[in-house]
C-alpha cells in the first residue's frame, strides 16, 4: 500500500435487492498504483461489488463511506455518475459479446470514450485508437477498426472491449473477469498491459475466478463468500497458506497437476491414491483400438477480405480424429481457428474444401437435410449457454425441445415430463428448476442445463467450446467433475476446446494445437505437455500462470 491516502475508500458497503442484503458490511481501501483482486464463488457479491462503485447495480447501495479521491460517489446523482464513468474509471466487463454493439465497427466504441471524455480530434482520436488497440495485443489494428464484433473471435472481442476501457487513462480501472476466454499467451499481453498501467500509477480493482492471473498481477487479495468478506491480506500469503476453509476449498479446485479422472470438486486423494499414468506405448495401443467417431481431413475454410489486404484463411487442411470414450484438446491462441474448425465439425458451417465423417459416414460437405436425421449423434457445449437459450422458454420446455428433436417419437406430457426430470437429476439439478426461467440461474446451473440439452438426444460426440471458461473455480471443479462423470457412463467423445492449458491437461486424453488455421503439433496430452515439439506448443505452455 501506498504511502499517500488511498484513491478508493470502500467502509461498509451494503447492497439490497429486495429483502435482504446481497452485499454487506465490505470494506477495503485501493491506493493509485496497486492492483486489488476479489475473488469467490459465483454470487458471492464480487460483481455486485464493482458495480456498486459506477452506480450500476439497480439496487439499494449504503454505506460508511465510499470516496474516489475527493469525491464522494454515495452522493453521486445520474448526471455526475457520466461524468465519472469511462473518464475517471474504466470498466472492463466479463461478457465482450455481449458488452459490444454488434452494428458499430470497434473502432467507433473506442471513439466514443475519447469524443466525450476527451478535446482531440478526430485524427487524434484515430491516432489513439490504434495504439491502444496495438497495446492490447490486438493484430492489425488498421483492419480490425472497421471490424465489428460478431467478424471476431472471442479474445479479440475482449481485447476490444479492453482497449476502449483504456482508451481515455482513467485513474481506476475496475476490471470484472478481463482474461475470461482469452488463451495464455494474449492473457499475458492483457496482464501485462494491466501491470504496466498499475505501475504507471493507476489503480487497477480486478474481479477474477482465474487464481493464476490473481497471484500474476495483484498486489493484495479480498475473498468474498455469500456477500462478506472471509479473509484478505497479501495476495500470495492469501493463496499459498489460506486461513479461512473456504479459501482453501477455493484453491484445492484449480485443475493444474490434478492427473486425468482424479475428481477435482471433492478433496485431493492421497498421493498414493493418485491414477498413474499409462505407459506411452500402453497408452497408444489402447487408443488405436477405439472406433473413430469424428474424423475430419483437410479441412479449410476461407473468410473473404473485408478491410484487410487479402482473404483470411481461417482453417488451413486441418485433419483430426476423434475415438469413442477419450476427450481430444484443441487448443492455440486466439483467432487460431479453434471455433471455426469446431463449426466446420458440427456442420454449422460449410468448408471450402477437405472432409468431415461422422460415425464412418459422410457428414460434411452435406446439405442439411441430407444429415438431420444423424444430427442428434452430434452435440455442443458452448462458452456462453445464455446466448443460446431461448430467453423466453423455461428450463424444462427448453430440455423437452431437445428430448423431442430429430426425428424421435413424440412421448405423452407425463413421459415427457419424467425425461426432463431424469435429465436434470443427471447434471446435478433440482427437478423444481423445470418452471424456472434461465436467467434466474447462476452460471453453473445455466451451464449445468446446457450439458443437459446436449445430452438430451444421447448423442455419441459432444464438442465443448470453452465449456467452463466463464465459471469460478469451485463451479468450474463440479462441471468439469460432471463432464467426466458422464463421459464414464455413456461413452461419449468429446471435441474440448480451451484456452486454459491446466483444463485441457487435465481432461483431455490427447491434444491437437492449432496456430494460423494449422495444426502444428498432435498426441498424447501429457507427451506434448512434458516435450513440446513446436514453439507455438513451447510459447503457449510457458506463458501460463
Amino acid at each position: 500500500m501506498t504511502a499517500a491516502a488511498p484513491l478508493l475508500v470502500v467502509d461498509g458497503l451494503r447492497v439490497s435487492f429486495g429483502a435482504g442484503p446481497v452485499v454487506d458490511d465490505v470494506s477495503f481501501t485501493l491506493g493509485a498504483g496497486e492492483c486489488l483482486a476479489i475473488v469467490g464463488e459465483s454470487g458471492s457479491g464480487k460483481s455486485v461489488t464493482a458495480r456498486a462503485l459506477l452506480g450500476l447495480t439497480g439496487g439499494t447501495v449504503a454505506s460508511r463511506r465510499l470516496t474516489l479521491g475527493d469525491t464522494d460517489l454515495a452522493g453521486l446523482g445520474e448526471r455526475s455518475w457520466r461524468r465519472v464513468r469511462g473518464a475517471r474509471v474504466g470498466l472492463v466487463l466479463q461478457d465482450a459479446l455481449v458488452s459490444l454493439d454488434p452494428l458499430r465497427p470497434i473502432g467507433r466504441e473506442i471513439d466514443d470514450a475519447l469524443r466525450l471524455h476527451t478535446r482531440l480530434t478526430p485524427r487524434q482520436r484515430r491516432e489513439r485508437a490504434l495504439e491502444v488497440l496495438a497495446e492490447v495485443g490486438m493484430p492489425e489494428p488498421e483492419a480490425r477498426l472497421g471490424s465489428r464484433s460478431g467478424e471476431l473471435s472471442g479474445g479479440l472481442r475482449q481485447r476490444a472491449l479492453i482497449a476502449a476501457a483504456l482508451a481515455v487513462r482513467p485513474e481506476l480501472i475496475v476490471a470484472d473477469e478481463p482474461t475470461t476466454a482469452l488463451d495464455a499467451e494474449v492473457q499475458r499481453v492483457v496482464v501485462d498491459r494491466l501491470r504496466a498501467l498499475r505501475d504507471g500509477g493507476t489503480a487497477v480493482l480486478m474481479i477474477s475466478h482465474d487464481l493464476g492471473v490473481v497471484r500474476r498481477l495483484a498486489d493484495r487479495v479480498v475473498v468474498m463468500s455469500a456477500g462478506e468478506v472471509v479473509e484478505t491480506g497479501p495476495t500470495a500469503e492469501v493463496l499459498d497458506s489460506p486461513r479461512h476453509e473456504y479459501t482453501r476449498m477455493l484453491v484445492a479446485a484449480l485443475p493444474g497437476g490434478a492427473p486425468r479422472g482424479a475428481r477435482l470438486s471433492a478433496p485431493a486423494p492421497a498421493p498414493a491414491q493418485a491414477p498413474a499414468p499409462a505407459p506411452a506405448q500402453a497408452d497408444a495401443a489402447q487408443h488405436a483400438a477405439k472406433p473413430v467417431v469424428l474424423a475430419a481431413t483437410g479441412l479449410r475454410r476461407v473468410f473473404p477480405a473485408r478491410g484487410a489486404a487479402s482473404d483470411r484463411v481461417a482453417v488451413d487442411g486441418v485433419s483430426l480424429e476423434l475415438r469413442a470414450g477419450e476427450t481430444l484438446g484443441l487448443v492455440g491462441a486466439s483467432g487460431s481457428g479453434k471455433t471455426t474448425t469446431a463449426r466446420l465439425l458440427l456442420g454449422l458451417d460449410a468448408p471450402d474444401a477437405g472432409t468431415v465423417e461422422l460415425l464412418d459416414e459422410p457428414w460434411a460437405p452435406l446439405r442439411e437435410r441430407e444429415r438431420r436425421a444423424r444430427r442428434p449423434l452430434l452435440g455442443a457445449i458452448y462458452q456462453d449457454p445464455a446466448s443460446s437459450f431461448d430467453p423466453r422458454l423455461p428450463v424444462g420446455r427448453l430440455l423437452a425441445d431437445a428430448l423431442t428433436a430429430g426425428g424421435r417419437t413424440r412421448v405423452g406430457s407425463g413421459a415427457l415430463r419424467r425425461d426432463v426430470l431424469e435429465l436434470l437429476g443427471r447434471v446435478g439439478l433440482a427437478a423444481d428448476l423445470a418452471d424456472r426461467g434461465t436467467a434466474s440461474l447462476s452460471g453453473g446451473q445455466r451451464q449445468r442445463v446446457a450439458i443437459a440439452r446436449a445430452l438430451a438426444p444421447r448423442p455419441r460426440v459432444i464438442v465443448c467450446d470453452e465449456p467452463v471458461s466463464a465459471l469460478d473455480v469451485s463451479v468450474q471443479a463440479q462441471v468439469l467433475d460432471l463432464l467426466d462423470d458422464l463421459q464414464r457412463e455413456e461413452g461419449l467423445a468429446y471435441l474440448f476446446i480451451s484456452h486454459d492449458l491446466d483444463v485441457v491437461g487435465h481432461m483431455a486424453d490427447r491434444v491437437a494445437v492449432m496456430q494460423h488455421g494449422r495444426v502444428v503439433e498432435q498426441g498424447p496430452t501429457t507427451e506434448v505437455f512434458a516435450a513440446p515439439r513446436h514453439e507455438h506448443t513451447r510459447a503457449l505452455l510457458a506463458a501460463r500462470p
